[in-house]
C-alpha cells in the first residue's frame, strides 16, 4: 500500500480524497495555484506544494509542473480527481514515466474510452445498445445531411472529446444542420482542441441515467445500482439519485451488465461511470464513459456503503476487489446530492463571483456536506462555479427529498448566489415528488412562475440580510455569538 498520494486537484474533491487517505493512514500532499495558497485543501494536506499561477493553465494543467510537484514530494501515487487532468493520457504517462502509480486506469484505456467515437465503436462489438448515428468522426457537412437521410431528425452533433455540454448542438430542421455542425466543431476546437464531432439520433424526453463500475486487475468487474442525473442545465447536472424511479430490477440488471461488458472488452482498471439515455419505452442507450470519479460518486456511496476513493486507491496498488456483485447489486435506501454552484440561478444560471461571508452547513444523521467552503472563501471565475455538494440519504425516496429539503433550509451561505434555491424548488416540484421527469425538466418548469419565483428572491434577499446584520453585531472577537438558530417564526426560511 502506499505511504504517500499527491492529489492533483483543488476545492471540495481535494479533501474527499484526503479524508479517505487520512482513514487509511496515507500521507497526503496538496497542490495550489497562487489564487489557492489558503484553500482548504492546503491547509489540510500534510504537505502542499505551489505549482503555478492562478488561471489553470498556469497551474492545474500544467503537466510538468504537477509532475515535479509530486517528485519532489516522494509520492508514490496520484490522485487527479476530477476535471483538470482527470482523463488526460498524456498526464497518466507521464505519471508512469516518472516512476509513480496513477490511481485511475491506464492511459490506453483513458484514450480509448475517452474519445466518444472509439468509445461508440467498443460499445457496439460489445453489444450494448447505442442510439443510430455515425460509428466515427465526420468530416463534412455533406456526410451530416447523408447521414440525416437515413437516420431523420432530430439528431446532436456532439464533440468526440471532452464533455460537460461543450460542442453539442441538438437539430431538429434541416436549416439548421450546416450551423450546428460548423458551431460543435468550432466549439469543440476551443474547449478540447480537438474538432472532430460524431452525429446520432436525439432521443426526446430522455433519461440521463449512469452506472458506476469498479475493475481491478485481477479480471473483476463490478456494476452498482444507477444514479438519475435528469435534472441539468446546459447539459450539465445540478442534482443526482439513486436508485432511478424510471429503472426496474430488469432494466437495472441489463444496463449494468452491458456496462460491465464494456469495460472488460477495454482492458480498463479502476472506477469508471458508463452513461446511457433511457427513453420512456424502457429501452436504453449507451452515450459516454467517465474515465475518472465523478462529482455524483458519493451518492452511490451511500447508498452501497462502499468508498470508491477506497477502493480506488486499493485498486491502483494492484489488490484484488474484496467484494462481489451480489454485495451491490441492489440499493440499499435512498440517497439525493444537490450540486452548490456559484450561480444566479434567477438569471440564466449565470456564474456569480464573491467572497463568503458567512456559512453554516447542515447537519444531522444521515446529510453529508462535501465542500470546500470557509468565510472568506472567494469565488472567482477562473475555476468551475461548484464550491460544494449536499447528500442525504434515507430508508425512502420520500423521506430523502424531505431530509433533503430540511437540509437546503439550514443551508446558510451568504456572500454568492448559489444553486440552493433552485435544488429547494425541484425537490418539492411535482414532477420531482412525483420522479415523472427528464432532462427537459428546466427547459419546461424553469423559471417557475411568477409568484414562486417571487417568493424565492425575496427569501433569498431576508436571508441575506439577516445575516448581513448578524455579522455586524458580532461582538470582536473573542465573544464571537453564535448564529441564531432559526424557528418557524422566521418568515425568510
Amino acid at each position: 500500500m502506499f505511504t504517500k498520494i499527491l492529489i492533483a486537484n483543488r476545492g471540495e474533491i481535494a479533501l474527499r480524497v484526503m479524508r479517505t487517505c487520512k482513514a487509511m493512514g496515507i500521507r497526503t500532499v496538496a497542490i495550489y495555484s497562487q489564487a489557492d495558497e489558503d484553500a482548504l485543501h492546503v491547509h489540510e494536506a500534510d504537505e502542499a506544494i505551489a505549482i503555478g499561477g492562478t488561471l489553470p493553465r498556469e497551474s492545474y494543467l500544467v503537466i510538468d509542473n504537477v509532475i515535479a510537484a509530486a517528485k519532489a514530494s516522494g509520492a508514490e501515487a496520484v490522485h487527479p480527481g476530477y476535471g483538470f487532468l482527470s482523463e488526460n493520457a498524456a498526464f497518466a504517462q507521464a505519471v508512469a514515466d516518472a516512476g509513480m502509480v496513477f490511481i485511475g486506469p491506464s492511459p490506453k484505456a483513458i484514450a480509448m474510452l475517452g474519445d466518444k467515437t472509439a468509445a461508440r465503436e467498443l460499445a457496439i462489438a460489445s453489444d450494448v445498445p447505442i442510439a443510430p448515428g455515425s460509428t466515427g468522426a465526420i468530416e463534412t457537412y455533406d456526410e451530416v445531411r447523408q447521414l440525416i437521410e437515413n437516420i431523420g431528425l432530430p439528431v446532436i452533433v456532439k464533440a468526440a472529446a471532452g464533455g460537460g455540454g461543450k460542442g453539442m448542438r441538438i437539430v431538429e430542421d434541416l436549416v439548421d444542420v450546416e450551423a450546428a455542425f460548423h458551431g460543435a466543431r468550432s466549439e469543440a476546437l476551443t474547449s478540447f482542441g480537438d474538432g472532430r464531432v460524431f452525429v446520432e439520433r436525439y432521443i426526446k424526453e430522455p433519461r440521463h441515467i449512469e452506472i458506476q463500475v469498479l475493475a481491478d486487475s485481477h479480471g473483476t468487474v463490478l456494476y452498482f445500482p444507477e444514479r438519475e442525473c435528469s435534472i441539468q442545465r446546459r447539459h450539465q447536472k445540478v442534482i443526482e439519485e439513486s436508485p432511478s424511479s424510471a429503472v426496474t430490477p430488469a432494466i437495472r440488471e441489463a444496463m449494468g451488465r452491458a456496462a460491465a461488458r464494456l469495460v472488460a472488452a477495454s482492458g480498463y482498471t479502476n472506477a469508471g461511470t458508463i452513461e446511457f439515455l433511457l427513453d420512456a419505452s424502457g429501452e436504453f442507450y449507451f452515450m459516454e464513459v467517465n474515465t475518472r470519479l465523478q462529482v455524483e460518486h458519493p451518492v452511490t456511496e451511500l447508498i452501497s456503503g462502499v468508498d470508491f476513493v477506497e477502493q480506488q486507491i486499493r485498486i491502483a496498488a494492484g489488490l484484488p476487489l474484496e467484494l462481489r456483485q451480489a454485495d451491490v447489486a441492489d440499493p440499499k435506501g435512498h440517497a439525493i446530492e444537490c450540486r452548490v454552484c456559484a450561480e444566479d440561478v434567477f438569471n440564466d444560471f449565470l456564474p456569480d463571483t464573491g467572497r463568503v461571508s458567512f456559512l453554516q452547513l447542515p447537519v444531522g444523521e444521515h446529510v453529508r456536506n462535501d465542500s470546500a467552503l470557509k468565510v472568506g472563501y472567494e469565488v472567482t471565475v477562473h475555476y468551475d462555479p461548484m464550491v460544494a455538494k449536499l447528500l442525504v440519504w434515507a430508508p425512502t425516496r420520500s423521506q430523502a427529498i424531505d431530509a433533503c429539503i430540511d437540509a437546503l433550509d439550514n443551508y446558510h451561505l451568504a456572500g454568492i448566489r448559489t444553486t440552493i434555491p433552485f435544488c429547494r424548488l425541484v425537490l418539492d416540484s411535482e414532477p420531482f415528488r412525483s420522479g415523472n421527469y427528464a432532462t427537459s425538466y428546466v427547459a419546461k418548469h424553469w423559471p417557475p412562475t411568477s409568484d414562486v419565483a417571487q417568493k424565492a428572491r425575496l427569501a433569498a434577499t431576508a436571508a441575506a440580510v439577516f445575516q448581513a446584520e448578524h455579522i455586524r453585531r458580532r461582538p470582536r472577537p473573542s465573544t464571537e455569538a453564535p448564529f441564531p438558530t432559526p424557528t418557524a417564526t422566521h418568515e425568510w426560511k
